[in-house]
């Protein structure tokens, strides 16, 4: 079992899981994974020839299978962010890491977010499900794995690595 020094990041496509994630990496002196790019160099496919190919049912057990067997040390690790949709996957990276919540009001996202076919963004209820409807979704979600929640409107990537990084701190996670 790895050790609990790993930073876990969660939240909406678009949240900035990846690219505050690499920032707060540098920050902390952590090594970085992108768990949608583990998933796509396991499958040797990207996410949405993933999803396209087994539905998002279907790749939510692949998520779930890769996510769960995730043994990193001293990394902050960005899930995807249909990471919450398995519970498996989420308790063991809260064993093996601090779960930051990186919230965004609804606005943000429709600023943020353009296409979300081709992000690779498991939509559960099909492509019809609009981006209110996966907010909504989701936002329960994340805050019931969310071991810290920092709110990331309206920040640059640096500002937001920087109060993650402060509020990781100020829970005593180095």
């Amino acid at each position: 079992m790895a050790e609990k020094n790993n930073v876990v990041l969660i939240g909406m496509p678009g949240s900035g899981k990846s690219t505050l994630g690499i920032v707060l990496a540098k920050i902390m002196t952590k090594d970085f994974i992108d768990a949608d790019i583990v998933i796509q160099n396991q499958c040797d496919k990207t996410l949405q020839k993933i999803i396209d190919a087994c539905g998002p049912e279907g790749f939510i057990e692949v998520e779930n299978e890769i996510l769960s067997k995730i043994d990193a040390e001293n990394s902050v690790i960005a899930t995807g962010g249909s990471a919450v949709y398995s519970d498996e996957a989420m308790k063991h990276l809260a064993e093996i890491g601090t779960v930051v919540y990186l919230k965004i009001s609804y606005d943000q996202l429709v600023h943020r977010l353009s296409d979300l076919q081709e992000r690779g963004v498991v939509l559960k209820g099909g492509i019809g499900m609009s981006l209110k409807e996966l907010y909504d979704e989701r936002l329960p979600l994340y805050e019931q794995y969310a071991g810290i929640t920092v709110d990331v409107n309206d920040l640059t990537i640096t500002a937001a690595a920087r109060k993650v990084a402060d509020a990781l701190a100020h829970e005593g996670v180095k």
